[in-house]
């Protein structure tokens, strides 16, 4: 799917700042989203991205305590992504916190929402189930057919494209076999059952295929 092909709905948007009890129909909020994610360097980091959380939520919305504020962390999970940087999922959650905070929203919505923005860092396993449910909905592109796995990695190195190979495979590899040394990699029985196996088999087979190339660089 091309990027210019790919475009946010702003009317579903619109019924989910309503639903979270936001105040006025100042659209400046949906159009910085648009504009955040159609940024140029991103490459898997898209509306596209987006929109794949968005219908995997859809299939799994009647698992979420708290639905809507699942839906609105997915919007903000990735609004600010600079490849590289180590506050991403820090400033994506304190923008929308301040997001939700102008807009009325209850101060308790905002912290949840920012809290579940958090977590989407990975690198601890939150308890809290609507977290663990944005989580596994983030990474269930490992667990798909090995085409779109493969997509999902180039597209990834393409944002990454200003890393020397061996740099970039070396720091990849250990980055995935983090996944692999979990217990689970998804963390809700949803995604266990439907992704799991799939996603430790791309993960082996990338790994390896990572280590084959920088032996031969």
């Amino acid at each position: 799917m091309d990027r210019e092909s790919v475009s946010l709905d702003q009317q579903r948007w619109d019924a989910l700042w309503s639903r979270l009890g936001a105040q006025g129909t100042d659209h400046s909020i949906f159009r910085h989203l648009v504009a955040s994610y159609s940024e140029s360097s991103r490459v898997y980091h898209t509306a596209e991205h987006l929109l794949d959380c968005l219908a995997q939520l859809d299939l799994t919305r009647a698992l979420a305590q708290r639905p809507d504020e699942v839906e609105v962390g997915l919007w903000f999970h990735d609004v600010v992504y600079l490849p590289g940087a180590s506050d991403n999922e820090e400033q994506s959650a304190q923008l929308a916190q301040t997001a939700l905070a102008a807009s009325s929203v209850p101060q308790e919505t905002s912290r949840r929402v920012a809290a579940l923005v958090l977590a989407t860092r990975h690198l601890t396993m939150p308890p809290e189930p609507d977290a663990q449910l944005l989580c596994d909905i983030d990474l269930s592109i490992m667990g798909r057919d090995p085409e779109t796995f493969d997509r999902f990695e180039r597209r990834i190195r393409g944002e990454y494209a200003w890393v020397p190979e061996p740099v970039y495979r070396s720091s990849r590899a250990e980055v995935l076999s983090g996944f692999l040394r979990r217990r689970s990699i998804y963390l809700t029985a949803h995604f266990r059952d439907r992704y799991e196996v799939p996603a430790r088999q791309n993960l082996h087979r990338l790994i390896a295929r990572l280590g084959s190339e920088s032996s031969t660089a």
